[in-house]
């Protein structure tokens, strides 16, 4: 799983880099093109427009704990890397992976990660200013580790569930934003149904 994470998120981070090199090309030529209309909600996101994004922020397992009084964590760093299209001027798709981290709990740990497909929208608020909502679903892959005495199934888990989240979006130039985000992902673990994860994230997107 680890080196699962580690290769999406160079190959997403050397997509972005070649993405954000060959903007800053196209946007020096076009700068008094862009000039009114950025004066005008900076451009956001007109029907066919395309963005790149990375948020960095911390994951929330909703888990049960198992038997016995192993000591046990629920919160750790969560990577999301994630790009997409508006059909519209507010409407759009998103792709994207989120590698969740990992919990101790039962003597041992549990992990997730996952592929998000969702429907995306947006509310403007002012010239630079967004609100965001998105609602999908995501392919998440767990692996749980315990020990006997702790009644926690283990092993690996693989299946489709529920996503949904809202954010804001905060433009400080033309093509480079901040991203304000929480999400919320119905996972599932070996042994259990279907068991929600959270994530409150930063970070930036770039728009090309």
């Amino acid at each position: 799983m680890q080196s699962l994470t580690r290769t999406l998120s160079a190959t997403a981070l050397a997509v972005a880099a070649l993405a954000a090199a060959t903007g800053v090309q196209a946007q020096s030529s076009s700068t008094s093109t862009s000039s009114a209309s950025a004066s005008s909600n900076y451009s956001f996101y007109a029907p066919g427009s395309r963005y790149l994004g990375l948020n960095i922020g911390q994951s929330d397992f909703s888990v049960p704990n198992g038997a016995g009084a192993f000591p046990s964590d629920n919160k750790d760093t969560s990577y999301n890397i994630y790009g997409g299209s508006y059909f519209n001027n507010n409407f759009g798709v998103e792709l994207g992976y989120t590698d969740f981290g990992k919990m101790n709990r039962g003597g041992g740990q549990t992990e997730a990660e996952g592929i998000n497909l969702s429907l995306v929208g947006r509310l403007p608020l002012s010239n630079s200013f967004n609100l965001l909502g998105k609602l999908g679903t995501t392919y998440g892959r767990t692996r749980v580790s315990a020990l006997p005495a702790s009644g926690l199934a283990t092993g690996n888990q693989s299946d489709w569930g529920l996503s949904y989240g809202i954010g804001a979006e905060w433009a400080f130039t033309p093509a480079v934003s901040a991203v304000l985000a929480w999400d919320e992902h119905n996972l599932k673990f070996p042994g259990s149904g279907k068991d929600r994860v959270s994530t409150a994230s930063v970070g930036l997107r770039y728009r090309f």
